[in-house]
């Protein structure tokens, strides 16, 4: 980022092919139409491109562009409500929750989005995103602390709604395969800081 706020333009290439992926995954995720989510990326490119002159390395270059994404994000939800609200647009389209093939798949999106909505984002923001600890503190403006404890709970949350037991649908072969690949990630300890 450091080149291409002095003018290079192979370097702003090179951001756009390696972050492209992510980003678009980071709204995809969140948002329930797919082009929307296109038009949050380059949203967000654009962004980058008009904010490259004051840019000042005071983090890392992927914490400075998720919380453009996080801004973003943010604003779009706004319109949306200001839509529904006012101009009567509902929603057509189902949530992206609600949207992948597998049974497991949705039996865990339906999981995660039961969480308490800071909950969730920082367990999208550390699993989803890979992004470190520090890393999300910094992006919610939170202790890092906070980000561990909410983390925790975010994640203990997420095993009781995924553990068969405590379900009243008998246990089905997509809830064990979910729970022998899912919740054993969720106990691991040694995340990385």
């Amino acid at each position: 980022m450091l080149a291409f706020s002095k003018g290079s333009t192979e370097a702003f290439t090179t951001l756009f092919g390696r972050y492209k992926q992510p980003v678009y995954g980071f709204f995809r995720r969140r948002v329930a139409d797919p082009s929307h989510a296109e038009e949050l990326a380059q949203e967000t490119f654009f962004a980058l491109l008009r904010a490259a002159s004051r840019y000042e390395p005071r983090a890392l270059f992927r914490t400075y562009l998720y919380a453009i994404t996080l801004k973003i994000l943010r604003a779009h939800r706004r319109k949306e409500t200001f839509r529904a609200t006012f101009l009567g647009q509902r929603k057509t389209l189902p949530d992206p929750a609600k949207q992948d093939a597998t049974e497991s798949g949705l039996w865990v999106r339906r999981a995660v989005e039961k969480l308490d909505p800071l909950d969730r984002e920082i367990l999208l923001l550390r699993e989803f995103e890979q992004l470190s600890y520090a890393e999300v503190a910094d992006l919610l403006d939170l202790p890092l602390n906070t980000v561990r404890s909410r983390l925790f709970r975010a994640r203990t949350a997420l095993r009781e709604l995924l553990d068969p037991s405590a379900a009243s649908v008998p246990n089905s072969a997509a809830q064990q395969s979910v729970q022998q690949t899912v919740a054993p990630r969720l106990t691991q300890k040694g995340d990385r800081v």
